[in-house]
């Protein structure tokens, strides 16, 4: 099941996505998805969904050695912290719903519980160091001045089984018309 929808949003809501349009001169940002994750008057956040941090998560978390499996870098704020988003039923109580079938956070023990005991999915769970972050009203000047696409209805399921390096591409190819021919601009114009 996957649906994306693309209209002129005039303000994003939790859990749509944010892509980086084609030419953002923010290497921090260049060609990403990020999960928003809130947004409302006071701020939003969320989550880089494609950018591989070079540790697995067993490196950083003692508690979880056997859990080999990726870490992403959730984007440049605080990455003295390790998020996670998922959709574990067990989990969803303690955590906060992002969108259907998908949460952010939760019982930290528990899910430690879980993974010693090999009750985790790895495709139902993704961890990150670090968030992205904007101030109040500063993502939707973002928008306005077009650094952002967004996206809405992206199933979680195509989320978690879609390749990292492939995501930004695949997710402007479904929304179809002018975000195609994005999905296919060159990293650097110049070498066109």
């Amino acid at each position: 099941m996957e649906f994306f929808e693309y209209k002129n949003i005039d303000h994003p809501m939790k859990g749509d996505l944010l892509l980086s349009e084609p030419l953002l001169p923010d290497h921090n940002f260049d060609r990403t998805v990020i999960l928003l994750c809130e947004h409302n008057e006071e701020g939003s956040f969320g989550f880089v969904l494609n950018k591989l941090s070079i540790l697995k998560v067993d490196e950083v978390l003692e508690e979880i050695n056997s859990f080999d499996t990726n870490l992403y870098v959730g984007g440049p704020v605080q990455q003295n912290t390790l998020h996670f988003i998922h959709n574990i039923p067990v989990l969803r109580e303690s955590g906060q719903q992002i969108a259907n079938n998908l949460y952010w956070g939760g019982d930290f023990d528990q899910l430690l519980w879980l993974v010693q005991h090999g009750e985790i999915d790895k495709d139902k769970i993704r961890f990150f160091v670090g968030y992205s972050g904007w101030s109040e009203e500063q993502l939707q000047q973002e928008i306005d001045q077009n650094t952002w696409i967004v996206a809405r209805g992206v199933h979680p399921s195509y989320i978690f089984n879609t390749a990292p390096e492939k995501l930004w591409k695949n997710i402007l190819e479904k929304m179809g018309g002018r975000f195609k021919v994005y999905a296919n601009y060159p990293s650097d114009p110049k070498l066109n």
